[in-house]
């Protein structure tokens, strides 16, 4: 199996990944974790699922870096945008979409993908065959996924940090530390 693409998480990132090199003819292995290992946000075993909102925030590819990402992924034949399209809800400027049927149109379209085979498993190592790895997991990463990654890359810790939309409670900053 060392001419095989092996992705690791199923989410925006990974199905992307995963449809454009099924697209080039390269057989691919997408690892997703869901449902056999569950997170605390996700509520499906869907690929591609949001968790944190139901927008692509900006669609404007005029004058908005976003939807000018929207504009040049849709020019390259996107999985994720072509699904958002097809499943967008009335948001204003921005593209939102109907999240279950969104998913279900990411999961149905990898499934369906002749060369894509996915496996339903916890990655919680990388097989000496796997010569050709794509790491594509986000801050719902499984702890022993994380460990490796930061054995891997010789750090000590990995960090997520959401800039759209963090959440902070106040009564656990340390304000002698903080600045503000």
């Amino acid at each position: 199996m060392s001419d095989v693409l092996h992705i690791i998480g199923g989410g925006l990132a990974g199905s992307e990944a995963a449809f454009q090199a099924a697209e080039m003819g390269v057989s691919v292995v997408l690892h997703e974790m869901r449902p056999v290992r569950k997170t605390d946000a996700h509520v499906t075993d869907g690929l591609a699922e949001l968790v944190c909102s139901n927008s692509f925030r900006s669609d404007d590819a005029e004058t908005n870096a976003v939807g000018l990402l929207h504009a040049e992924l849709r020019d390259m034949d996107s999985l994720i945008m072509a699904c958002a399209d097809t499943h967008q809800v009335p948001a204003g400027g921005a593209l939102a979409v109907d999240r279950e049927g969104y998913s279900a149109a990411v999961t149905a379209a990898i499934e369906a993908h002749p060369n894509i085979t996915i496996e339903r498993e916890e990655v919680t190592d990388i097989a000496s065959d796997w010569h050709h790895v794509i790491i594509a997991t986000g801050p719902l990463t499984s702890p022993a996924l994380s460990e490796l990654i930061g054995n891997m890359t010789g750090s000590d810790k990995l960090a997520f940090f959401d800039a759209i939309a963090p959440i902070i409670y106040a009564d656990s900053v340390d304000m002698g530390i903080c600045w503000h």
